[in-house]
């Protein structure tokens, strides 16, 4: 007698069924790793909007902001002759010592170090990528995420208020729809500067 070995019947059946479930599946898990992957693209464009809109609310309130002799700090601007003795209406004199300039003053002091002043207006942008990659590159695989910056003033902060300067930015796709809008606030109040005292 003569062994021979083959498979039977019933496991060549079996070995086709789980071939066919992981060939229709391929497709299936292609799309839900696609989608997974556009997902984590979109949140990684607002994380990196979120991080521009802090950059851009680092900027000085006013261009004239820095005119101040030597001093670094920036002030608050007098933009309605509201300041009696350098103070603003409102401001305690004595703890927080935020000094008003002249809004008419047109040539602002470079600051600390003759690094340029970057105004809040100067960080206003068009349309413009947030990935900055092109499509040759190894990261050309993004879609294109674009941000825009707006800088409103008077804003509409309890109606309108020219003391405050409203910060819209906004995250569009590739085919110009809105992902995400990003609003903040700057307020022309200066930097706090501490009297100190000699004991």
């Amino acid at each position: 007698m003569v062994k021979k070995s083959a498979f039977t019947l019933i496991e060549l059946i079996f070995a086709i069924v789980v071939i066919s479930i992981s060939v229709i599946s391929l497709p299936m898990m292609t799309q839900t790793t696609s989608k997974a992957i556009d997902g984590n693209i979109v949140q990684e464009a607002i994380f990196a909007a979120s991080a521009e809109l802090n950059g851009v609310i680092t900027a000085h309130w006013d261009e004239n902001s820095m005119i101040d002799g030597n001093n670094s700090l920036a002030r608050v601007i007098d933009i309605d002759n509201n300041c009696t003795n350098k103070r603003l209406v409102g401001h305690i004199e004595q703890t927080l010592h935020r000094r008003c300039l002249d809004s008419s003053d047109t040539d602002p002091l470079d600051a600390t170090n003759d690094d340029e002043i970057y105004a809040l207006e100067d960080m206003a942008h068009s349309s413009q990528n947030i990935f900055d990659t092109d499509e040759t590159s190894a990261q050309g695989y993004k879609k294109k995420y674009n941000s825009t910056v707006e800088i409103i003033r008077p804003a509409n902060f309890n109606g309108s208020n020219d003391h405050i300067k409203e910060i819209l930015l906004t995250v569009t796709d590739e085919n110009e729809n809105n992902i995400t809008v990003l609003k903040t606030y700057s307020a022309n109040i200066g930097e706090v500067d501490y009297y100190k005292k000699v004991y």
